[in-house]
């Protein structure tokens, strides 16, 4: 099998050497995470989905969260000093990002956005996320992640 073309995710953590390590899957189109993570026999708590929100000033955000679990987006705008923010539009993921839905990741955008992990995963010793397209996680400590990028950790899910 040939060897797969790097991420800009990839290339990023390589970059400023974070350790990481790489599961991919059959998967010719989105599927969701729990889908993901089942197939790869990840546990839903430690897999999470990169979701892309903008707030009234027009900023972009980045919130991670556990692929089973819903974003309160008024925990998400307070964690990042918005008054809301509003989920965005799948039609404009690539544009905004650079990855297409499914393929999100908060590593390797366009731009760098701010940066929201749900707090869940502070304690982790590591946890999954998508490498940067369709078919790639990608499995790193949180704390890296959150240093490298400069994010942050907060509650920012709905209660159950």
């Amino acid at each position: 099998m040939a060897k797969e073309t790097k991420t800009n995710a990839m290339r990023f953590l390589e970059k400023n050497r974070i350790k990481y390590e790489e599961q991919s899957y059959e998967c010719g189109e989105f599927v969701d995470g729990i889908t993901t993570a089942n197939a790869l026999g990840q546990p839903l708590e430690k897999t999470f989905k990169t979701l892309v929100a903008h707030g009234k000033s027009g900023n972009y955000y980045c919130f991670l969260i556990p692929v089973d679990r819903e974003l309160d987006l008024k925990k998400a705008a307070a964690s990042v000093g918005e008054k809301s923010v509003e989920l965005l539009p799948l039609k404009d993921l690539t544009a905004v990002t650079g990855y297409v839905r499914g393929g999100c990741t908060p590593i390797g955008m366009k731009k760098q956005f701010v940066t929201v992990i749900h707090n869940s995963a502070e304690t982790l010793p590591e946890f999954w996320i998508s490498g940067g397209r369709i078919g790639l996680q990608i499995k790193l400590s949180p704390k890296d992640l959150a240093d490298a990028i400069r994010g942050k950790f907060a509650d920012i899910l709905l209660s159950r």
